[in-house]
């Protein structure tokens, strides 16, 4: 049996930056994902010099991932009955509170360490809010013809904040002081907030679209989404996609990446764990730059996505085994093109395919197995590598995610076709 699936047509370069609304939309994304990334140099370096505590660390990061795998298809939900835009600006507000709350006990110095943890919580929540909705906001802006363009932008954007962010943080934290820089910081979310009060997208604007009736019903969203994703073919190969690339591997091969700098012992550790971590992000942004310059240059359809995240976690597999440096370093640069490439070709296909009624809730169940699957990529490397090697975790994790990926492949020729 196959199934017809929606693709992108071939688009003008760069063309989502002609419409006005998405250039304020990638503008406000950019500026709140550098202080996103900000509040992240700071809080993380303060509780460190206070706690030492690995256990607090690792917190720290299932504190950023859990609440999507909780959360998501919940937050779906609300977006598929509410204004989106308003729930951007709970999400920002909440960033806001984290922030300034950072504040208020660094200058009255009584910051605990279950201060910190719920701090932390608020704002993985807050991320929640703001990620989910801001997709469902973005295919109302920009309609599906440009939604190709559109989410390659906003992945490359999310790498610029991912590399401009750190550096910026370190310098406001060195010229301010974490406590100064961390209220600093609370003003960065403003321009988001302000541009959704009169932005004229979203569920208000659609007067030939009534909203749905289904209510919000917690976890038995998450099971009826499940069950409406799986009558979808291409919906649940992406979602499956998604879910095995963070369950597996994730992000957390960068959080390791000191190991690995250390392990290839080029000169300075420190100099070259930077450089590691330069090369797979300039792969990205390269990736969003030709992508956007030459569109055509991959077909928007299941199995390139596939096939491209493949390659992705054989380059990851490649680098792991890797003792030569300059190897190393092109391995992942050709990951970082790959990431980029994959996911903002999954979330493309997701965003097409999703039904009009449910968008909201299957946004939700991608963003649960695509960012918080990624929860669970700390064990699948990172505790591997503490009883292997990190080279051993990561080389596993890819060649299982490979594994899925083929059985993915073959399912997709068999029971897809394009529409």
């Amino acid at each position: 049996m196959t199934h017809a699936i929606v693709t992108a047509l071939p688009a003008r370069a760069f063309g989502a930056l002609r419409l006005p609304g998405y250039r304020a939309y990638l503008a406000t994304f950019m500026l709140t994902m550098m202080a996103d990334n900000v509040e992240h140099v700071v809080s993380y370096w303060v509780i460190f010099q206070k706690f030492h505590s690995p256990a607090l660390g690792g917190f720290a990061v299932v504190s950023h991932w859990l609440p999507f795998l909780a959360f998501s298809v919940a937050v779906g939900a609300l977006n598929d009955r509410f204004d989106s835009r308003r729930i951007i600006q709970m999400g920002a507000l909440l960033f806001i509170v984290a922030s300034a709350g950072w504040g208020y006990f660094f200058v009255t110095g009584t910051l605990r360490m279950w201060h910190a943890m719920a701090l932390l919580v608020v704002h993985g929540c807050a991320g929640v809010l703001w990620i989910t909705s801001s997709q469902m906001l973005l295919y109302d802006i920009v309609g599906p013809a440009a939604l190709p363009s559109a989410v390659r932008l906003a992945a490359t954007a999310r790498y610029i904040g991912v590399l401009v962010g750190p550096g910026i943080g370190s310098i406001i934290m060195l010229t301010l002081g974490p406590t100064r820089g961390i209220l600093l910081n609370t003003v960065f979310y403003l321009p988001l907030i302000v541009w959704l009060i009169g932005a004229p997208y979203g569920r208000h604007f659609r007067e030939d679209r009534p909203p749905p009736k289904r209510t919000v019903r917690g976890l038995a969203d998450i099971v009826l989404t499940i069950r409406e994703v799986r009558t979808v073919p291409v919906l649940a190969s992406m979602m499956v996609l998604a879910g095995a690339a963070s369950f597996f591997i994730g992000n957390s091969y960068q959080a390791q990446m000191p190991g690995f700098a250390h392990d290839l012992g080029h000169g300075d550790p420190g100099t070259a764990y930077a450089v590691l971590l330069a090369a797979d992000a300039s792969g990205a942004l390269l990736a969003g730059i030709l992508l956007e310059s030459r569109g055509g240059l991959f077909t928007i359809r299941p199995a390139s996505a596939t096939a491209l995240a493949m390659v992705w976690a054989t380059a990851l597999f490649g680098f792991a085994l890797m003792r030569s440096y300059p190897l190393a370093i092109a391995f992942l640069f050709l990951a970082g093109f790959c990431e980029l490439s994959f996911s903002s070709m999954v979330q493309t296909l997701v965003q097409l395919n999703a039904p009009e009624a449910t968008r909201g809730r299957v946004l939700g169940l991608y963003n649960m197995a695509a960012a918080g699957l990624r929860a669970f990529s700390g064990v699948t490397v990172g505790l591997v590598g503490s009883v292997a090697s990190v080279h051993a975790s990561l080389a596993i994790a890819a060649a299982s995610f490979v594994s899925v990926g083929t059985i993915l492949l073959t399912r997709l020729r068999r029971t897809v076709k394009p529409g």
